[in-house]
């Protein structure tokens, strides 16, 4: 473990405030720090989240990245795809995920850079997330804050339902969109402001709101009690070590930096 938190580790404790006070809800963390965010959420605040093996079944705690060793998973249940999509129908589920664009409605791309008919890149594909967008709670992890992740105008091909008005039409059903949390390596934000307008609700230790602003293609507020990103505790450091023995985490960020930056 390092002496002092890595950006990656507050980035982790960010990520596992998204799931605070869901509920019994299926916790899906995808990539890394994400699926760290969500495990170290259960293990601490939030003991209630359905967690599953990655694979097919539900486990009692989150099972450790990488190789296992001797350790077996702590099985409890069954979850097979019909199963996990009762959770995405339902709305019992909140998932973790990292676009490759978001705009200032909370809509994302994980699809196209560029014109969608001759993109400059083919990304992964819609995948699940338009109907996990308009039935469950979503958030999203972004590690390199940049304008070309958050975009000017519209991400060049909506793979994910946002807070766009124009995007709707007359009768469409959107009592559950409900895009939560944003956490990037300069900041944590939502889009809880007047008309879902995006804000940052707390800066990571030796960032200004500035900064994060000017790595932004639209406009951010800020909430009135604007504060840090709280660094980690050594306990959670203790419980992230455990749940990552091999320090995969320290790969996600360019020289996995420290948390603070006047350290670097």
């Amino acid at each position: 473990m390092s002496v002092q938190p890595t950006l990656a580790e507050l980035m982790i404790v960010a990520a596992s405030e998204a799931w605070r006070g869901n509920g019994e809800v299926l916790a899906s963390g995808i990539t890394t720090i994400p699926r760290l965010g969500a495990s170290l959420a259960k293990l601490t605040h939030s003991s209630e989240l359905l967690m599953t093996d990655s694979e097919a079944y539900l486990v009692a705690e989150p099972v450790p990245l990488g190789a296992r060793g001797d350790y077996v998973p702590k099985y409890e249940g069954h979850l097979p795809f019909e199963r996990v999509f009762e959770c995405v129908w339902g709305g019992r589920r909140h998932a973790m995920i990292g676009p490759s664009q978001i705009d200032r409605y909370g809509q994302a791309n994980l699809s196209a850079i560029g014109d969608y008919a001759k993109p400059k890149a083919a990304v992964l594909g819609v995948r699940g997330l338009p109907g996990n967008s308009v039935n469950h709670a979503n958030s999203y992890f972004v590690p390199a804050h940049s304008p070309r992740v958050f975009v000017a105008g519209e991400v060049d091909m909506v793979s994910a339902a946002g807070y766009n008005d124009a995007r709707w039409a007359s009768g469409m059903k959107r009592d559950f969109l409900d895009v939560r949390r944003v956490v990037t390596d300069l900041c944590v934000m939502d889009f809880g402001g007047p008309g879902h307008a995006a804000r940052v609700v707390s800066l990571h230790p030796g960032v200004g709101f500035d900064a994060a602003q000017a790595a932004t293609g639209f406009p951010l507020l800020r909430i009135d009690d604007l504060g840090e990103t709280p660094l980690p505790s050594a306990e959670q450091l203790e419980i992230i070590q455990r749940l990552d023995p091999h320090n995969l985490r320290g790969a996600v960020l360019k020289n996995n930096p420290p948390a603070i930056r006047s350290q670097a």
